[in-house]
């Protein structure tokens, strides 16, 4: 067995492509034996590829385009997909199945003010036809505070990533009322990155067989399945609760069958990085992203 050592930015239920190459065994029918990480509060994973401790990592095209905007050239490349639309959601203190959009004007909205969550959910906002500042955009802190301040009462709605709504909902704190990803439709939201010399080995291209074979699984399979053979990287998340949050996003769409970034999912991470104001210019798909290995 070939050891291969992989880093999360972020670990959620969101990422159970990944999460499932390991947890359903794929890696190691490719002689691969998999050792996974979580990059420290504030530190890009992209750091573990660059100083050698990670092969592959869990990234966002956003990344890239940050590095670019300081004028530098990216050392690593996006070559992979893990999901294809965003996954926060948002959670209103009652149920509403007629909820729309604009219910969120003049109220307090525990946002996610991480770099692409807080994009993405600014740009949903604008997709959805409301201003974001016409809500009360609270920043709580991490998804651990915000958790925290909204159990306790603060805000009308709060912004997480599964399976941290569904855990509220489970425990009787709030109600899902949406998706983030809706409004907005496929993008370019998170992917695997990895170093252009690393993509020319062997272990990458016996990475590819088994993450092929993973995207067939997380649609394929049963949540329920999927969410058993993953509960011991949730430990604290009720197995109901991560079983509903993988069947939702299995409905969602992010996890499509197809591994590469398309060049129509990065043209629409332009557009929400440009409607922020964080664009100088749009960049070439070339200069954030590559294909994935292949035979």
């Amino acid at each position: 067995m070939t050891k291969i050592n992989i880093q999360f930015t972020r670990f959620s239920a969101f990422y159970s492509p990944l999460i499932s190459t390991i947890s359903g065994g794929f890696l190691a029918e490719e002689g691969l034996e998999p050792s996974h990480s979580i990059a420290p509060p504030g530190v890009s994973a992209i750091e573990a590829l660059l100083d050698g401790s990670a092969h592959v990592v869990q990234s966002a095209l956003s990344q890239g385009l940050t590095t670019l905007e300081k004028g530098e050239i990216p050392a690593t490349v996006h070559f992979a997909q893990i999901n294809e639309m965003d996954g926060f959601f948002l959670t209103g203190r009652e149920a509403d199945p007629d909820f729309t959009w604009d219910k969120l004007n003049g109220k307090k909205v525990l946002v996610d003010h991480g770099g692409q969550p807080l994009a993405m959910f600014r740009y949903a906002c604008h997709k959805a036809g409301i201003n974001y500042d016409d809500i009360i955009a609270i920043d709580a802190g991490n998804g651990a505070k915000m958790d925290a301040a909204f159990r306790a009462g603060e805000g009308d709605y709060i912004h997480q990533q599964g399976p941290a709504p569904q855990q509220l909902e489970f425990d009787g704190v709030g109600h899902v009322v949406a998706s983030v990803g809706v409004p907005i439709g496929p993008c370019g939201f998170s992917s695997l990155a990895a170093t252009p010399e690393w993509l020319e080995s062997d272990m990458a291209k016996a990475f590819m067989r088994a993450y092929r074979k993973t995207r067939a699984y997380v649609n394929d399979t049963p949540a329920a399945e999927i969410a058993a053979a993953e509960a011991s990287y949730f430990p604290e998340v009720d197995q109901t609760v991560l079983t509903n949050t993988i069947e939702f996003y299995q409905g969602l769409g992010c996890w499509s069958r197809h591994v590469e970034i398309t060049k129509a999912a990065y043209e629409v991470t332009l557009d929400v990085f440009e409607h922020v104001g964080r664009l100088t210019k749009r960049h070439a798909y070339e200069d954030v992203c590559a294909p994935p290995p292949t035979e």
